[in-house]
């Protein structure tokens, strides 16, 4: 025997929903529901539903299938402790270029990379609601960048290359330091270096992978642009001859379990060097505690890598070589490093106009 089920049908912005129900009631009682429901933004998709919902259905949609975990985690970051905690209640339609505007404005003296890649996600994100015609336009197209730091890379000085140089002769971070201050790989990169990279005939090494951001697995370089052969600095070439294992070994590892050096322990290596630096550079001691600091607190590891440029700037290589030799994805990247013009850059252009063969107008006439 069936059992008689009621129908209660109902349009919403112009698409027809329809509830069934023991009883008519129930079923317009259904209906109401699921158009209370619709309305604000709980259900379907739509541009009633909250600015919450839709990142969490864009990230899951469109960028988990196609980005490493370490990037899925740095969105997963920007959404819930950035654009959910300020407008993650509005409805997706609502949502206007000034709302962005302030959540950018919020972050002000924040470093210039962490609010590009906070513009650029939001972009993408409501970008893709509006090609879903969700939204009439993309209130994130013309966001402006707030005032924000440079960030932390910069070459280093003459005296502190003295000094690091010194201190990679007796610690044990010393073949690290030195491999990012003549080959600017990125740390990430070191970290998946395996001895079979390296080319010692050729001399040459070869950079296939990288390490996931935000992750101890290795993959591929963050673009294609980062597979690239860089050449072995001779300067480099004795310390890794003296050090050289098998072939799938890895390169840079931990000084007492032997294996490959994870993102915590390599951070742990380089303040340890840091430390032996800054005492060798003058730091006053007291019961093996430094109580006053004299090394840069903006000396990273990248100032390694930014030197690096600035060394094949100095040493008259062509920027497009330069670029590739970086793993820059385009030149643009390697120009904003190229620019920093060294005295000795300019010493020697001063020293090419001086010699260079030059006929006066007072010399020409006879």
């Amino acid at each position: 025997m069936s059992t008689k089920r009621y129908r209660s049908t109902f349009y919403y912005e112009g698409k027809r929903y329809e509830t069934t129900g023991k009883s008519q009631k129930e079923a317009d009682q259904k209906a109401a529901l699921k158009l209370n429901q619709l309305q604000r933004g709980e259900v379907g998709i739509s541009g009633n539903m909250t600015v919450q919902r839709w990142a969490s259905e864009w990230l899951e949609t469109y960028k988990k299938p196609v980005v490493g975990e370490g990037q899925y985690k740095n969105y997963l970051l920007y959404i819930n402790g950035v654009v959910v905690s300020e407008i993650g209640n509005l409805k997706l339609k609502q949502v206007k270029d000034v709302h962005l505007q302030k959540i950018l404005n919020n972050r002000t003296g924040k470093s210039k990379s962490d609010l590009t890649r906070l513009r650029m996600m939001m972009k993408s994100m409501f970008q893709r609601a509006y090609l879903s015609k969700l939204i009439p336009y993309n209130p994130a197209e013309n966001l402006e960048l707030p005032a924000a730091k440079e960030g932390t890379h910069r070459s280093i000085t003459d005296y502190e290359r003295k000094k690091i140089l010194e201190v990679t002769e007796t610690h044990y971070a010393g073949l690290w330091v030195k491999f990012m201050l003549y080959t600017g790989l990125r740390p990430g990169e070191c970290r998946a270096l395996e001895w079979r990279h390296i080319d010692f005939e050729k001399k040459l090494i070869h950079v296939e992978q990288a390490m996931k951001a935000g992750t101890n697995e290795i993959g591929e370089p963050k673009s294609k642009s980062g597979i690239r052969d860089v050449p072995i600095n001779n300067k480099l070439l004795p310390d890794l001859l003296k050090v050289r294992k098998s072939p799938f070994e890895s390169v840079f590892v931990k000084q007492v379990s032997g294996k490959r050096h994870d993102k915590k322990s390599m951070a742990n290596m380089w303040r340890s060097f840091k430390r032996h630096l800054d005492i060798r550079m003058g730091a006053k001691v007291y019961r093996n505690k430094i109580t006053l600091s004299v090394v840069a607190p903006d000396l990273v590891p990248y100032c390694l890598r930014h030197t690096y440029c600035t060394d094949l700037q100095d040493a008259g290589v062509p920027i497009n070589v330069a670029r590739y030799l970086m793993g820059h994805t385009n030149i643009s990247m390697t120009s904003r490093i190229y620019t920093h013009t060294t005295e000795k850059v300019i010493k020697e252009a001063a020293e090419k106009i001086n010699n260079a063969t030059i006929i006066d107008n007072e010399e020409m006439v006879e």
